[in-house]
């Protein structure tokens, strides 16, 4: 008789069983388990790094190959080293190995023997068996998600992809193997284009568009001298990496310094512009490429309705003779343009000189915040509204604490009443105890309500002197900043601008500090 034929197949789950052996392990299993029942095998699938689990036997191209080589009958027994190598989902792989056996092929292990379904309790254990297997699978990926968000949440690399401005090393970490394993560093030279990218998109306005042609231009690359195309660019924008915060799925560590390539304030800011962009009408620029000072934030005095920045031109001649364009830009009121008769403003107005009268403005605002004291801005008001917001907590403290130990008295009173030893009656005690209850809750909530208050000053002079630092930065930095620098400061310090006729103007500041402590 000819020896029956054999497919056998190999399968590891991850790229690490190749390399730890374990294909040559179930090969070597197969072919002596073969050769001792005198099969003979003529074909063998390998499956690297494909998890049984995870991924479906239709999605599998061994399995795919196998069944087709069934059909055409070119062999007769499936070998494998243990069953749970055809899968491990209970709800699919039970049924691939009765497809086999249906299509008279025996299915075997080395290790657990052949796979029958002969009998009713053939048929049970074969599901039995992958349903473990499936438990045992899902059991693993818990014990290793869990594992890897512990790591993240202390602050360890746990694999995949290097965000740009890091690099991985080892530091002498071990895992429970006692293999070394790597850690996230910074990489000084990238983390200065990530810095670079920062500064540009967030103090000069420019685009992920814009800074990839400019990085472009400036010859500047990223690994392997690739160029950063603009998706590349808002990814890096988004990734909370850079603040030095490890994220694995919801995992979080907490922020670790020594990763910090940006303060987290730049990164919200930049997360804040991006954010922007996408609304209509929002007050930060879309891009800073024209040489107009406040875009999208002026308005005409006299309609209330948005300018719009147009250019026109016209030729000039210089004076040897010849000839050159000049282009002339101005903020036009397209409401006037279409409808004279209902704005008697003027239907547009000469950028220079806008933009000359708004910045001298801004130079004086800075100027006089600059040279009041410090104290008489954030101190007085705030330690003044502080002082009563304490003192309403105190009280209501006070008047809780009150209420609440003649509630513990009355009840105490109880037993008393029980007794006969009280002069109270129960009813009238019921009546005492419910009316307490009553006021002892009204202060209760009167408490939460003061303390509630005081908390939001307190969150509130937090960001009043968050924003008193931020104006004063803007001051030292507005005579040297670009004009694109100067654009997005604009965009933060200055709500709107309102615009009549002969140039007369009202800016309306974003600033929440009451004027009148420095002027």
């Amino acid at each position: 008789m000819e020896p029956k034929r054999v497919c056998a197949l190999y399968r590891v789950s991850t790229v690490g069983q190749v390399e730890k052996d374990d294909i040559p392990m179930q090969k070597q299993e197969c072919r002596e388990f073969a050769k001792n029942m005198g099969w003979q095998i003529v074909k063998e699938y390998f499956e690297k790094g494909v998890s049984g689990y995870k991924v479906s036997a239709k999605n599998r191209d061994a399995i795919q190959s196998i069944q087709q080589d069934a059909l055409r009958g070119t062999f007769d027994i499936l070998l494998v080293f243990m069953f749970d190598r055809l899968g491990r989902r209970d709800d699919e792989t039970p049924f691939v190995v009765e497809w086999f056996v249906k299509n008279d092929i025996e299915v075997w292990s080395t290790r657990e023997g052949q796979q029958r379904f002969d009998t009713h309790v053939d048929k049970l254990m074969n599901y039995i068996r992958y349903w473990q297997a499936s438990g045992e699978s899902l059991k693993t990926s818990i014990r290793t998600k869990t594992r890897l968000e512990q790591l993240t949440a202390q602050g360890h690399y746990t694999g995949g992809s290097v965000p740009f401005g890091y690099r991985i090393e080892k530091q002498g970490r071990v895992n429970k193997r006692n293999h070394e394993v790597c850690e996230l560093v910074v990489d000084e030279q990238e983390a200065e284009i990530v810095r670079l990218i920062f500064h540009k998109y967030v103090d000069e306005g420019y685009g992920a568009q814009r800074l990839s042609h400019w990085l472009d231009d400036q010859g500047i690359r990223g690994r392997g001298g690739r160029d950063f195309p603009n998706t590349s660019i808002n990814r890096m924008i988004k990734n909370e990496v850079y603040t030095g915060i490890i994220i694995n799925g919801d995992a979080r560590s907490e922020p670790l310094p020594e990763l910090q390539i940006i303060p987290p304030q730049l990164f919200q800011r930049a997360q804040q512009i991006m954010q922007d962009r996408t609304k209509p009408h929002s007050p930060t620029p879309l891009n800073c490429k024209s040489r107009a000072l406040v875009v999208g934030c002026i308005y005409c005095g006299h309609c209330g309705n948005r300018l719009t920045l147009t250019t026109s031109g016209r030729k000039r001649k210089h004076t040897d003779g010849s000839y050159y364009y000049q282009s002339i830009a101005r903020y036009q009121c397209h409401y006037k343009v279409r409808h004279k008769s209902l704005c008697d403003g003027q239907s547009g107005y000469t950028v220079s000189i806008l933009d000359k009268i708004v910045d001298e403005a801004i130079r004086t605002k800075f100027a006089s915040i600059q040279a009041a004291p410090r104290s008489e801005i954030l101190g007085a008001q705030h330690e003044k509204q502080l002082a009563l917001a304490k003192s309403k907590v105190a009280q209501a403290k006070s008047l809780y604490a009150q209420k609440a130990k003649e509630l513990t008295d009355l009840r105490a009173e109880t037993l008393k009443v029980i007794r006969g030893e009280s002069k109270l009656s129960a009813e009238l005690l019921n009546s005492l105890v419910a009316e307490t209850e009553a006021q002892a809750a009204a202060e209760e909530q009167n408490l939460k309500k003061a303390q509630a208050e005081l908390d939001q000053l307190l969150a509130s002079n937090a960001a009043a002197e968050k924003e008193y630092n931020q104006i004063l930065s803007w001051a030292d930095l507005y005579d040297q900043a670009s004009f694109d620098a100067k654009k997005m400061i604009v965009s933060q310090l200055i709500r709107a601008v309102y615009v009549r006729r002969d140039y007369e103007v009202e800016i309306d500041f974003n600033i929440s500090f009451d004027e009148e402590l420095w002027q």
